[in-house]
């Protein structure tokens, strides 16, 4: 069983830790959900760290520090149509392809991948994270074995 390579832009069905489940000691995400990757690192040997950013129905307080997803991309990427947006405020790190990618469908691993965000939305994403970045709002949770 071969799992699609994992590209920044790339939209995944993943069992997302929130920051705060996290501060409370709990090692699993409560959802599965989409998550944006973002970042894509080669470890020795063939493995490859990725980090992803959750996509949340919840509006942002801030809108500076979430992306909206245009409808359409979400019907491209098979996603319900309910707003969405990217949480530029948070991440995920792990290990590809790691326990917690999840399928859509059942034993299918192509399920696990909806598709990619458009360049120019990626780009997007890109431009506001570094701000957030530059800012230290963002928090890093990596994700145990």
């Amino acid at each position: 069983m071969s799992f699609p390579q994992p590209v920044p832009g790339l939209v995944i069905r993943y069992s997302y830790l929130w920051q705060s489940e996290h501060l409370r000691g709990q090692e699993e995400g409560v959802k599965d959900r989409p998550c944006a990757v973002i970042l894509v690192t080669s470890n020795v040997g063939e493995s490859k760290t990725v980090t992803v950013l959750p996509i949340t129905h919840t509006p942002p307080t801030n809108p500076e520090l979430a992306v909206e997803i245009p409808q359409a991309t979400k019907r491209r990427l098979g996603l319900d149509d309910e707003r969405s947006w990217i949480v530029l405020t948070e991440a995920n790190r792990f290990n590809w392809p790691g326990p917690d990618l999840r399928f859509a469908k059942y034993g299918d691993v192509n399920s696990a991948c909806y598709g990619l965000l458009p360049h120019e939305l990626f780009k997007q994403v890109k431009s506001k994270l570094d701000d957030v970045i530059t800012r230290r709002l963002i928090k890093l949770v990596p994700r145990t074995e």
